[in-house]
């Protein structure tokens, strides 16, 4: 194996009232994008320097917010894993993903009555963490792709029912209507960021009738003000699908035949094998 590449898409959807960009907006800001050839690839961040990358992004964007920052943790197969969306050799957007078991999730530290109760409800329960998008280069586009393929991992691959994020107090709104967030907590300080947190959940069941329903259809965001015309179509979303089987077989096959190297992706940290 010498890629990491899952798969490559438009940065920009085509749209008459063309680009909007600014330097620092909220998330809510995030320009729709304007007519081009760019393009993006989505990779696992599972290299030293990918990861690297990654940090310094989620390093630039925390420090802009007032943000305490963190390393950013080492992925477990089983636990957790790491999207980045590149662009030209630049990381211009990426997300973590991380699966409840022994160790919990992040939510725990600061809402976890609100997230055992989950637990207690037999749910299956996940968190999206770490997001971050460069301003000045991603679009709405690149932040749905991101949430489309962690969305897909985790629910169609991984069979996780319920999603649980913790967003800034102001951006709750933003949340609520571009994915049908819920609130589950009420403002807490979150020790890890050292900033205020609100606790988000929604049903990836909900996310799937969503996308069924305006995935792949970026001309409705014009009255559909979700993230989810933005999201990849269903035909879409099954070659994603059938892509990351196929590199996980593959990857299986060479791993019986020769040692992977820890450069190379290895589509067990999606898996989870």
């Amino acid at each position: 194996m010498t890629s990491s590449t899952l798969f490559a898409a438009s940065v920009e959807w085509f749209r008459k009232a063309g680009s909007m960009l600014v330097l620092d907006p909220p998330i809510g800001m995030l320009p729709d994008g304007a007519p081009g050839p760019r393009r993006f690839k989505i990779k696992a961040a599972d290299s030293e320097s990918r990861r690297g990358l990654v940090a310094s992004l989620l390093k630039g964007r925390y420090l802009w917010r007032g943000y305490r920052v963190g390393d950013l943790p080492s992925d477990h197969p089983t636990q957790r894993f790491t999207l980045a969306a590149i662009e030209d050799q630049q990381t211009i957007g990426t997300i973590t993903v991380a699966f409840d078991g022994p160790d919990r999730l992040a939510a725990d530290q600061t809402f976890p009555h609100e997230v055992q109760s989950l637990r207690d409800k037999g749910l299956k329960l996940c968190e999206f963490t770490k997001l971050a998008i460069d301003p000045t280069t991603g679009t709405k586009r690149v932040l749905a792709a991101l949430f489309h393929v962690a969305y897909i991992v985790a629910h169609r691959m991984r069979g996780h029912d319920t999603l649980l994020i913790e967003v800034n107090p102001r951006h709750v709104r933003y949340y609520e209507r571009m994915l049908g967030c819920s609130v589950l907590g009420e403002p807490r300080i979150n020790r890890s960021v050292d900033a205020p947190a609100v606790l988000l959940t929604v049903e990836f069941s909900y996310i799937m009738s969503q996308i069924g329903k305006f995935g792949g259809q970026p001309e409705l965001s014009a009255t559909e003000r979700s993230l989810y015309p933005f999201a990849f179509s269903l035909p879409e979303e099954a070659g994603i699908i059938t892509r990351l089987r196929s590199r996980y077989e593959h990857w299986l096959e060479e791993r019986d035949r020769v040692a992977v190297r820890d450069s190379d992706f290895a589509p067990s940290d999606l898996m989870g094998v």
